[in-house]
């Protein structure tokens, strides 16, 4: 059990909703409801059929408490952040100023009259109290050059937020055959009311038709109401099944020891990201974690954005009996003994992406998410003899798609409709990578001494076969160079030499 998501000085704002509009709230009390059934329940059953064989199953159920993106849209929007801008228009430049210009901003009232914040005291402000969103945007119209209404835009939480939940399961079997163990399992997990960011008054720029809590007059231009709106929800659901298998050896037989693993898995989901910049930064293509139609979520299921199908790693340690060569056991055990020789590799299959028309084709808004329709299959590969052209055509890539717009029944300043083609549709290369270590342990001090120091000298080669891992290719129709990988995922051939005391 969590207490729900507060703000010490009532400085909290939301939208919520009713049969008859949309309410802007200061002081919402509360903004969710308390959720009691927090229970994580887990149970591990190991049933060791004998002294080699092990069967383990075993399930739970986590509880997702809410995360500091989430307290933003309540603690981070009107009437306490007000973000202004000015557009520079034909004939219209905008004057710069070397120095700050003073901002008044119109006062905080309720639909009433009264002053929200007469007394200075947000926390003399009275539990849900509300704001008249259409006063203040006429008297923001008023201050502004143009005088003309933008309707603002706003944030908040469902009044059924509550914590989302992941079952987790797992059935499988451990066997040992002398000092090498072998493992497989099944491992699956389901996603329960995930959070997400909802748009129910669509993007920004939405017509009438999408943007249903917008005032508008028969001309269609904006004279109150909301405008782009964010809302929490828990409406979001995931489900992941994997077969896994290892083999490892820890042993000191042979001066061997090993462990490989593999999985073949299957993530899927209707919203998620990579964040940090993973797929912006590292690959060069566009990810956007909004819906296409924020409407209709059920088009959106798909391959989750990290979802890796086949992965494959493993690591090996070999000593190095240098004192069996004759060669070099003249040397004395001082340079022959010590060595180690290590390995790390990696493959896996590539990541899914999803293409992107670059064009705004309906009137729910913009927000970059438009998917086209698929009218050709792509012969998607890094082997030709231009390897970045990953999509196979160059110039001509573009071709393997048509942007529905400027078609009967469309909506939107391009009179289309939303793409057939589904998120995350196709996948980028694979990655594979290999890195060696050479590793020489010299003991420092008197044999006598059996907690002596050691110095240790490493040669490590990352990427040692130097192989090219490309990136995710330009994902935007419309953008320069659709269908080209611009970057590669993984550095190339890299000497590190170290050198270490152990003590």
């Amino acid at each position: 059990m969590n207490s729900r998501i507060h703000e010490g000085h009532h400085l909290a704002s939301g939208v919520f909703f009713s049969p008859d509009g949309a309410h802007y709230l200061v002081n919402p009390d509360p903004h969710y409801n308390m959720d009691w059934s927090g229970w994580g329940p887990r149970l591990a059953i190991d049933w060791k059929l004998n002294d080699k064989t092990i069967l383990r199953a075993g399930s739970s159920i986590t509880t997702l408490l809410p995360i500091l993106w989430q307290v933003n849209l309540v603690t981070g929007g009107l009437p306490f952040v007000v973000s202004l801008y000015e557009a520079a228009a034909p004939g219209a430049p905008i004057s710069y100023s070397a120095s700050p210009q003073a901002v008044n901003l119109p006062g905080i009232y309720s639909p009433g009259g009264k002053l929200i914040y007469a007394s200075g005291n947000s926390m003399a402000v009275a539990p849900n109290t509300e704001m008249d969103i259409n006063r203040f945007e006429r008297d923001l119209a008023a201050l502004s050059p143009d005088k003309q209404v933008r309707a603002v835009s706003a944030a908040g939480m469902t009044p059924n937020t509550r914590n989302g939940y992941v079952g987790s399961y797992t059935g499988g079997i451990e066997r040992r055959i002398g000092d090498v163990t072998v493992t497989a399992a099944y491992v699956g997990s389901v996603g329960v009311a995930l959070p997400r960011i909802d748009s129910p008054n669509g993007y920004g720029g939405a017509d009438p038709k999408y943007a249903r809590y917008t005032q508008f007059d028969s001309t269609g231009k904006v004279t109150g109401g909301l405008g782009p709106t964010m809302v929490m929800a828990n409406s979001s659901h995931s489900t992941y099944h994997s077969l896994q298998a290892s083999i490892s050896k820890t042993s000191l037989r042979y001066g061997l020891g090993f462990q490989a693993s593999y999985t073949f898995s299957k993530s899927l989901d209707d919203t998620s990201a990579v964040l940090g910049g993973f797929v912006a930064a590292a690959s060069g293509a566009v990810l956007q974690a909004s819906p296409q139609n924020p409407f209709d979520l059920s088009s959106e299921k798909g391959p989750s954005t990290f979802d890796v199908a086949h992965s494959f790693s493993f690591n090996a340690v070999q000593e190095l009996a240098l004192g069996r060569v004759p060669v070099v056991r003249a040397l004395g055990k001082r340079f022959t003994g010590g060595w180690q020789l290590l390995g790390v590799g990696s493959l896996s299959t590539g990541s899914p992406f999803t293409v992107y028309s670059g064009i705004q084709q309906t009137g729910v808004g913009a927000n970059g998410a438009d998917r086209p329709d698929q009218t050709g299959v792509p012969a998607l590969s890094t082997s030709r003899t231009v390897r970045e052209d990953y999509f196979g055509l160059g110039t001509a890539n573009a071709g393997l798609f048509s942007i529905p717009v400027n078609v009967a029944g469309g909506s939107g300043p391009n009179q289309g409709r939303f793409g057939t083609l589904g998120r995350n549709t196709f996948r980028g290369p694979g990655f594979h990578s290999f890195d060696l270590s050479l590793i020489k342990n010299m003991p420092i001090g008197s044999s006598a001494n059996p907690e002596r120091a050691i110095l240790q000298f490493r040669t490590e080669v990352f990427n040692a076969f130097n192989l090219v891992n490309f990136g995710l290719p330009n994902n935007v129709l419309l953008g320069t160079g659709f269908g080209l990988i611009s970057r590669t995922s993984g550095p190339s051939r890299q000497i590190q030499l170290s050198l270490k005391v152990l003590f």
